[in-house]
């Protein structure tokens, strides 16, 4: 074998080496970042598969639930009939949304002990921003069809005279 086939060789088995590590480590920074969005009766019958898995549950913070000790806060999200303990220990504190019957979004890991271990918490309150039922202008859509339709039939009247 040449030197120089030899060098492309060479040149070859580095690029293909330094291909596959970087295609390693995109492979488990996807891995480590993906989390499963599971409803709370859905967390329950997973079984052990849930200890081992990134996860993500949203439900409504349960009024009077809400203990704060330091960076940590404990409270307990609802589901229709379920409720699930969560225990909230991120860098990051509370959103200012999150308080009682707030919809709540955790994301982490859930424990053998029966709490789900939040890393982080995305918080909102709906009902401070939906409009209110029976509020004027709410349903413009159905005003502006109305108004449309009065002023085809008057268009077309005016036209037969």
């Amino acid at each position: 074998m040449s030197s120089e086939a030899s060098k492309y060789l060479k040149f070859g088995s580095v690029t293909v080496l330094i291909l596959l590590s970087l295609g390693y480590l995109a492979y488990t920074g996807v891995q480590d970042s993906k989390s499963y969005y599971v409803t709370i009766k859905e967390l329950n019958t997973m079984g052990s598969e849930a200890y081992s898995k990134r996860l993500r549950v949203a439900g409504n913070v349960v009024p009077g639930s809400i203990k704060r000790s330091g960076t940590r806060v404990d409270f307990l999200l609802k589901e229709n009939d379920l409720t699930l303990p969560i225990s909230y220990t991120g860098t990051e504190a509370p959103p200012d949304t999150f308080k009682d019957d707030s919809q709540a979004l955790a994301d982490g890991s859930f424990g053998r002990d029966g709490v789900f271990h939040a890393k982080q918490l995305q918080a909102k309150c709906a009902s401070k921003y939906a409009p209110k039922p029976g509020q004027p202008g709410v349903t413009p859509a159905a005003d502006s069809g109305k108004s449309m339709s009065q002023v085809q039939n008057s268009g077309s009247s005016g036209m037969s005279n």
